[in-house]
């Protein structure tokens, strides 16, 4: 068994906002595995400023992995705890390995395109003219779940797009989910987050930065409006802490980027303890390219959750790979008619 890394950088079709900032690429990892003949891709999916493992020696760990492969998936995941991205595309790579094919990962029901995935559509933040757009587009499209990143242009502008999805959509129409990637202080936290529940939101994402457990238990403990963690749960590994987390901050929902937080097993674990906290959950994808997105739906389908997953961020990049991953009418399809394209031997960006 030998396996090689590649690197490859994804181009925004639109210069995406978030609260950190716009994104215009997006840089991921691959890990080839080959063994007799047969090949498995995985992707590290590494989201830089944010992710646990964005250090200095990432490639060189990467190449460390890739000359250990021999040692197998349980050992190698052990030892790279630090490195959650990189646990995930050895679990790709190794599930990749042993299907049928390298991109039919956990056979279903999804991937027999009878049944679908609900999404929630995502709202990039922007100009209030560029948001409505975007939110009259998905509705246009039959999302009945829509996911607005709050935070970075005015408050009362944001509040004002929220009045207008509320004056044409009641909560049973659309179900409204807003995300403030930690934008807000500790001390206006309480406040906008009374002005924010008049509009009948399902939740907010992280609504003040990650790390202040306190102050963030405080605010769950009094918020009108169900607080989901997301940031929060990047770079704890252990399984007591990830228990103490959730007892202490008590949040309404947690949110899975298995990309973040150690792939498929390192989600389950988190799934674990918050449903034995009675938390609620829901998966979203972090950028991946279509392979780790592929990875994530096809996961996330076997854990049987009605919720609305964020699994609709395929369609972001000029140079993603062709696969038959669709959105339509608000929810993520396995097109059985349509193939992949990835060429392993031209991962990397010339």
């Amino acid at each position: 068994m030998k396996a090689t890394y590649y690197k490859y950088t994804l181009n925004f079709k639109q210069a995406s906002g978030t609260s950190r900032g716009v994104l215009k690429t997006k840089e991921t990892w691959f890990i080839v595995i080959e063994k007799n003949g047969q090949r498995g891709i995985g992707e590290c999916g590494i989201l830089r400023g944010l992710s646990a493992d964005d250090v200095p020696n990432y490639e060189e760990t990467l190449k460390w992995t890739c000359a250990h492969i021999n040692e197998g998936l349980a050992a190698l995941y052990n030892q790279l705890e630090a490195f959650p991205s990189i646990q995930f595309g050895l679990e790709m790579a190794f599930k990749s390995l042993e299907s049928e094919t390298p991109f039919h990962l956990f056979p279903s029901n999804f991937t027999a395109n009878k049944e679908a995935i609900p999404i929630n559509g995502l709202i990039w933040m922007g100009t209030k003219d560029f948001m409505k757009q975007q939110i009259e587009a998905k509705i246009a499209a039959g999302f009945n779940c829509i996911k607005m990143k709050i935070g970075a242009i005015d408050f009362e502008a944001e509040l004002e797009l929220l009045k207008f999805i509320r004056s044409q959509f009641s909560p049973s129409d659309i179900e409204l989910r807003v995300d403030a990637n930690g934008a807000f202080s500790e001390t206006e936290a309480l406040q906008k987050l009374h002005q924010l529940a008049a509009f009948k939101l399902h939740s907010i994402e992280q609504p003040i930065k990650a790390g202040q457990a306190e102050a963030l238990a405080a605010l769950c403990e009094k918020t009108p409006l169900p607080i989901a963690l997301d940031e929060e749960l990047i770079g704890v590994f252990k399984e007591q802490q990830k228990a103490a987390l959730l007892r202490h901050i008590k949040p309404q929902y947690i949110i899975l980027k298995p990309s973040l937080i150690g792939g498929w097993k390192g989600s389950e674990s988190w799934i674990k303890h918050a449903e034995n906290n009675q938390i609620g959950w829901w998966v979203t994808s972090a950028l991946e390219s279509n392979v780790g997105l592929n990875a994530i739906a096809q996961w996330t389908f076997t854990l049987q959750s009605n919720m609305p997953q964020g699994l609709g961020t395929g369609s972001l990049f000029t140079n993603n790979f062709d696969s038959p991953l669709t959105v339509k009418n608000g929810c993520l399809f396995y097109d059985t008619h349509t193939n992949w394209h990835v060429n392993f031997n031209e991962l990397k960006n010339v």
